[in-house]
């Protein structure tokens, strides 16, 4: 069932020229189920060449055309999305029916950048003399080099490249090692699509030797990541010292608030989908559970007893709500959090362990009573575990809310207009949902603030990271 892997330079699939692999792991058994070949020098090299002709020619393509193809590219999508979410579960491991998810909004945001990239508009400024023209024009920025992490291999490889063709740009994407095959089967549908030679790129390799290679290279103009605080400030000071545009989505750690007048079932239902979607390996998936002190028992023993409820198994059995986790490091970090929470002094409700010595799995966890010097409250826990502490008032928790450097989600729950309109105002976050989950749809903003990163893969604000602003003023007189 799965695909052999291959890079994709040039208008073509090939191997690395090196013969360099590593071995692509079945979370769900941990076996190998295949492999996906390294790209050396000489075949970035190669990248880099095809993604200078192919922007050369890409960026002549009229907008109404590249939509065209753009639209095409969707439908092949989502024409096998049955079989490419098999690929991604297996790979991957998340649930099947998450995976499907994935690849039909993977459709969804191709279609919508298709369409921005018609609507990329300049603008005509008045003048301040007669028989002066002043234009603003939009043009691609040239090529990008885009970085897409394992855990949605298909949803943020594909709001890069989609942004960067819509715009006219050609792309050199470095794809998850981990989960390759469905990153390369949407690569396939844009070559099938008719997308030309050269503009869309696909290499693996060890990540910080493509990328300390492609970023300072002058070829390539604009940077993308999705990834780890840690990495992307690496990432961001290369890109810095050769005055490159960047995109930054970064780590977090989101705050869900839940105050005593909010809508007791109907949060748990949504946090609870929510935290344990994807095995927590969610980058805005909610984090710090804040619950206002009435609220915070009956919240606790409802939030307990959904993780409790989960099926947890391999993501092909139509039964599994949760998979397993990416590998055993990430198992490994869950031990390590929970271990140390409950030295500190906290309660563990439920869960907090591996699940048999097959693949990768850990239990839905619960801990209440959770210390903020536990390293949970202060590091990305990426995993199936929610730590649940009271607070008292708003002051307070807008306090925790804003505590930490991370600001890419955030969540809360109540019935009052007011602390609803002032929580908009005052957490410190690039992205605020209120009583329901409303993120990381293809025509709303997606981007973080603080060491959250910045820039946006979302809405109309993607496309513009992959335009330049030209100022052209003619005088008719001369």
């Amino acid at each position: 069932m799965y695909p052999e892997v291959s890079l994709y330079v040039d208008g073509g699939w090939c191997k690395g020229v090196g013969g360099q692999s590593q071995k692509v792991l079945n979370p769900a058994t941990g076996d190998a189920i295949g492999s996906v070949p390294h790209a050396g020098r000489a075949d970035l090299d190669r990248a880099i060449a095809a993604a200078e002709k192919g922007f050369k020619a890409w960026r002549k393509v009229s907008a109404y055309d590249r939509y065209k193809l753009m639209r095409k590219a969707a439908d092949i999508v989502r024409g096998r999305a049955d079989d490419i979410a098999k690929i991604m579960t297996l790979e991957q491991g998340k649930p099947l029916a998450e995976a499907k998810g994935e690849t039909l909004v993977g459709a969804d945001v191709i279609d919508w950048l298709a369409e921005e990239g018609r609507r990329a508009y300049g603008r005509v400024i008045p003048a301040r003399a007669e028989g002066v023209y002043q234009l603003v024009i939009k043009e691609p920025v040239g090529p990008a080099a885009a970085f897409t992490p394992w855990n949605f291999p298909i949803n943020q490889a594909v709001r890069k490249i989609s942004a960067a063709i819509a715009a006219g740009c050609s792309v050199i994407l470095k794809g998850p090692e981990e989960t390759p095959a469905s990153c390369a089967a949407l690569v396939q549908a844009y070559a099938e699509a008719g997308l030309p030679a050269g503009v869309l790129n696909l290499v693996f390799g060890v990540p910080a030797e493509i990328s300390e290679y492609l970023i300072p290279h002058p070829a390539i103009r604009k940077i993308s990541f999705t990834g780890s605080t840690s990495v992307g400030k690496q990432l961001a000071a290369l890109a810095g010292q050769h005055m490159k545009r960047v995109t930054m989505e970064l780590g977090g750690h989101a705050p869900a608030i839940v105050f005593d007048d909010a809508d007791l079932d109907s949060a748990v239902k949504i946090l609870s989908a929510n935290k344990f979607r994807n095995a927590g390996q969610v980058c805005v998936s909610p984090t710090r559970f804040l619950v206002q002190e009435k609220l915070y028992a009956p919240f606790v023993e409802k939030f307990t007893a959904a993780a409790k409820a989960l099926k947890v198994g391999d993501g092909l059995d139509k039964d599994t709500r949760m998979g397993p986790l990416a590998n055993a490091r990430r198992v490994e970090a869950m031990e390590r959090f929970v271990a140390d929470a409950v030295a500190k002094g906290a309660k563990l409700q439920t869960g907090g362990k591996r699940i048999g010595n097959k693949g990768f799995f850990f239990e839905p966890t619960v801990l209440t009573e959770v210390p903020l010097d536990a390293k949970i409250m202060n590091e990305e826990p990426f995993g199936p575990i929610a730590p649940i502490a009271s607070f008292k008032d708003f002051d307070g928790v807008l306090a925790e809310a804003n505590r930490l450097p991370y600001g890419l989600a955030a969540y809360a729950y109540t019935r009052s207009q007011k602390t609803a309109a002032a929580l908009g105002q005052a957490i410190e976050s690039g992205m605020v949902s209120i009583n329901h989950h409303g993120l990381a749809l293809p025509e709303v903003p997606f981007g973080g603030v603080k060491d959250s990163g910045y820039g946006s893969e979302g809405g109309l604000e993607a496309i513009e990271a992959y335009l330049n602003t030209k100022f052209v003023t003619q005088s008719m007189s001369a």
